[in-house]
């Protein structure tokens, strides 16, 4: 065997040819081109002039010889006949332990002028794990909010939604979870989000010690729909890294709607049809490509928190239908709460945990389910009482919800900064429910 044989197979494997089309049609944000010859998902540069930069754009359909691709970016300065060149690969984020502290754009570059971050890559376009490969979720995961770890437990791997209309306050929920939680990182992805708002977050929602262990990744409201369909994508991917190297994630996504409506906006402009509320087919067949991929996995796992943010206060519109459907639970977030000054406005009995079961002691359980019903009797008759319709002794168990409301509002209440632990937090929902303290 010569000492050049290794050579002479690099050279006859290297791709000499670079392939370029060139830009037919513009319309909106989509760019239409004659070649190259490329593969859905693959990323294309779009040549403007030798002193722009080059717009990045990721092909999204293919009709014949003509490809279709979204920026990533602006398409200010792209004219009839800009070269289109294609890289030969998918979009990939770097990823490491330098991504801790770190805020992140929609294509995993660093944004908080803090530097390059080096490391490997990985693929951001890939599949959920096998199934079968998924060990069973058997531990709770403690968020530090009361009205969560007592009445709705979430378990290790487990996926939850938070639904909510505009102004109730899932971003400070989402930044309470991100500080007080037990998880070892915090991965927030914050999709079509105002760019008002981000700072804010930041500095007071989840303040120094939470930005200390997490990642950010921001695509804000103006960005185009493809920055924000992919930076969802990218917090997941980033999330898949720390989950397998052993450790257990957090993953607050803020928010599915808009991470949907940037895939309508995709659909839509491709020539998909629209279907449901003028959503195409696509944006429901995506949704599942990004839920299913948190969970857990052969070592560590990915706790999701998921916000939707439904329309008119309607917790059965599309998105938020197709979304409850395939997570392990849902946390609902009242609007009546929140008027009461109840924060976290959590309504917890029309909030469902999947596994809650299966996490908690049989004792915190039946706690928990008592105090349900509590709260359930003193809501059918509430009527009666604010009207002063109800006598007391007429029935005991109104009574006793009367009596133990003021406890339970106290319970599911918390500060924005109180941090509860799950020991606090069992104890005083035992003692609700009559039953003294827990076992140490």
């Amino acid at each position: 065997m010569s000492v050049f044989d290794k050579y002479t197979t690099v050279v006859e494997r290297t791709e000499t040819i670079r392939y370029i089309g060139r830009v037919k049609r513009v319309q909106g944000l989509l760019i239409e081109s004659e070649g190259p010859q490329a593969v859905v998902g693959e990323v294309c540069q779009i040549e403007i002039s030798p002193d722009e930069p080059m717009v990045w754009g990721e092909v999204v359909g293919l009709r014949g010889k003509t490809v279709q691709l979204m920026p990533f970016t602006e398409i200010d300065g792209i004219r009839i006949g800009s070269r289109v060149v294609a890289t030969g690969g998918t979009l990939r984020v770097p990823v490491g332990e330098d991504l801790l502290g770190r805020v992140l754009g929609p294509l995993g570059k660093p944004v908080d002028g803090r530097g390059s971050i080096g490391g490997s890559v990985r693929p951001v376009l890939t599949t959920p794990p096998d199934p079968l490969d998924r060990p069973t979720i058997v531990e709770q995961l403690v968020t530090g909010v009361r009205a969560i770890d007592g009445m709705v437990a979430v378990g290790k791997g487990q996926r939850l939604g938070i639904f909510s209309g505009s102004g109730i306050g899932k971003s400070t929920l989402i930044g309470m979870v991100a500080r007080n939680t037990r998880a070892d990182v915090n991965v927030i992805a914050l999709i079509g989000e105002r760019g008002r708002e981000v700072r804010e977050f930041i500095e007071n929602d989840l303040g120094p010690e939470g930005l200390a262990r997490s990642v950010i990744v921001v695509s804000t409201s103006n960005s185009p729909p493809l920055a924000r369909l992919r930076g969802a994508f990218v917090a997941t991917t980033i999330a898949e890294y720390f989950r397998d190297t052993g450790k257990d994630v957090m993953l607050l996504f803020d928010s599915v709607t808009r991470f949907a409506r940037a895939q309508r906006e995709i659909g839509l402009a491709t020539g998909e049809a629209p279907a449901t509320r003028g959503f195409p087919p696509s944006a429901f067949s995506l949704l599942p490509k990004l839920l299913e991929r948190s969970g857990t996995g052969k070592v560590g796992s990915i706790t999701g928190f998921y916000s939707i943010l439904v329309e008119g206060d309607d917790m059965d519109e599309p998105v938020a239908d197709t979304v409850r459907g395939i997570l392990d639970g849902h946390l609902v977030l009242s609007r009546h709460l929140a008027q009461r000054y109840h924060y976290p406005a959590i309504d917890v009995l029309d909030s469902v945990s999947r596994l809650a079961t299966k996490v908690v002691p049989k004792e915190v359980q039946e706690a928990a389910g008592y105090v349900r019903r509590l709260l359930a009797t003193y809501r059918e008759s509430e009527d009666l009482i604010n009207v002063g319709a109800y006598a007391k002794g007429s029935n005991a168990e109104i009574d006793k919800a009367i009596e133990a409301l003021p406890t339970i509002n106290a319970f599911l209440q918390q500060q924005m900064t109180e941090k509860a632990t799950i020991e606090e937090t069992r104890s005083r929902l035992l003692q609700i429910a009559g039953r003294g303290a827990p076992d140490a």
